[in-house]
């Protein structure tokens, strides 16, 4: 016989698994620590390519990762939306992360590097002046941790995109296990460097 007494019917019941097999997991931990790399969006851009059906659109962003301790890299993908196109930017810059020698909070020396029509020229500053570049290689310094540098943009391109691999070059020729890390840096020897390379 069913038994209809409502005070009986409202207990509940203090089996913790009752009404399934197994505990049920809903999403990740969130206790977790902070995340390990920070992210900064250069630039994000809808392209189109043409085809036998019509134009397809999709979107290109690049992006600048970094754990402010020496590890840096830039990623550039495409995407079907924006969200797509920032996480798949997100891997390859991770698959791409470069070592940056970092001596009192600046570079160990000058150095000067090309990509393209883009010419960037780093140079080392004491400690507590802080960062005296713009745009893209402000950015990628700040995610590599680097404090104190100064930076010229030579080249007359404003893209994004080739001043940031431009950065990457030179951050990635820096040694600190080279003699060049342990003498002064003339003006003289990093003009005929920049003529050297731009006849290449």
């Amino acid at each position: 016989m069913i038994n209809v007494n409502p005070a009986e019917n409202t207990k509940q019941n203090t089996n913790p698994h009752f009404g399934s097999g197994r505990p049920r997991f809903r999403g990740p931990n969130r206790m977790e620590g902070p995340k390990e790399f920070d992210s900064k969006i250069l630039d994000l851009a809808r392209v189109s390519r043409s085809t036998a059906g019509g134009r397809k659109f999709k979107f290109r962003a690049t992006l600048v990762l970094g754990n402010k301790k020496g590890k840096v890299g830039v990623g550039i993908a495409k995407g079907l939306d924006v969200a797509q196109a920032i996480e798949k930017a997100t891997r390859v810059a991770k698959k791409h992360l470069i070592e940056v020698p970092i001596v009192n909070d600046t570079i160990p020396y000058e150095i000067y590097a090309k990509y393209g029509p883009a010419k960037v020229l780093l140079r080392p500053q004491k400690k507590g002046r802080g960062l005296v570049a713009g745009g893209t290689v402000r950015i990628i310094c700040t995610l590599a941790g680097i404090k104190n540098v100064s930076s010229k943009i030579l080249g007359r391109t404003g893209n994004k995109l080739n001043n940031a691999k431009a950065t990457i070059i030179a951050l990635k020729k820096l040694d600190i296990s080279s003699r060049r890390s342990q003498k002064k840096i003339k003006t003289k020897d990093v003009k005929e460097e920049i003529i050297q390379e731009d006849n290449k």
